[in-house]
């Protein structure tokens, strides 16, 4: 994920309509979350966390990573010096449960003004595969780099959090937060390493033409870089936020009739 996109998206009918609520609801608000404008979120908060094709589509995903990268290992013989790429929350780490609270809170998470507590104190979830295909690239000497938008104040944080979840090379140099864009980190990588692999759930995880376009746009580089998505881009689904996230939706233009 890409923090820095989103941290002003909140808009201003989302916060007049936080304003206009009586405080007394607060409470009942938390417990059902259909009572405010942040329950549009609840769709694809469920898909997200609960369900069962979302695991199926992470694993399969590190599961084409590790058949890729395997590939690459044969192709570049022993004496490469092969590094892979990876995006951090919603790629590898599973923040859903600070999503969800917030939503329960009628508190637009897309604002990101709880996401340092979260980076601190919060106990994110491994995204199911990862785990396994991040220790084939570390058995096969596969440089790792976790190229995350997180903040570089906690960064002390995130190292813990990917300590105790017994993530392979996580050290102060392979971890690379925000400060430089993130085309700018990949560059470091690149610098000292023959890169085969990034992995993410936005498209600016994989290359900077993506950061500055549009929808429209960016589709269109999804056209023209067709060829590297499942090879050496891997890309993991997110139904929580992103850049589409206030597209106009295009209907069906017959009579609504039922039957």
């Amino acid at each position: 994920m890409t923090l820095s996109r989103y941290r002003n998206a909140a808009t201003f009918a989302a916060l007049a309509g936080l304003a206009s609520m009586p405080l007394m609801a607060g409470q009942a608000v938390a417990n059902d979350d259909s009572g405010c404008a942040q329950a549009e979120y609840a769709m694809g908060l469920r898909y997200q966390q609960q369900s069962a094709e979302a695991i199926a589509l992470q694993r399969q995903g590190f599961e084409l990573a590790t058949y890729r990268l395997e590939e690459q290992i044969d192709a570049h013989g022993d004496d490469a010096d092969l590094a892979i790429i990876t995006d951090l929350d919603e790629t590898v780490l599973d923040n859903s449960a600070l999503l969800v609270r917030d939503m329960q809170a009628c508190h637009d998470f897309t604002t990101w003004d709880t996401w340092k507590h979260w980076e601190r104190e919060g106990e994110p979830r491994l995204i199911p595969g990862s785990k396994d295909f991040l220790e084939f690239a570390d058995e096969h000497d596969v440089a790792i780099y976790y190229v995350s938008d997180r903040y570089q104040e906690n960064k002390a944080d995130t190292l813990a959090t990917l300590e105790t979840l017994e993530l392979p090379q996580v050290s102060e140099d392979s971890v690379k937060l925000l400060g430089p864009p993130k085309s700018e980190r990949r560059a470091e990588v690149e610098d000292g390493h023959t890169v085969v692999m990034q992995l993410g759930d936005t498209l600016h995880d994989f290359a900077g033409e993506f950061a500055e376009a549009n929808l429209e746009e960016q589709r269109t580089l999804v056209n023209e870089n067709a060829d590297r998505f499942g090879n050496d881009w891997i890309v993991f689904p997110n139904a929580t936020y992103g850049d589409w996230s206030e597209a106009e939706l295009n209907a069906w233009d017959a009579p609504h009739e039922v039957e």
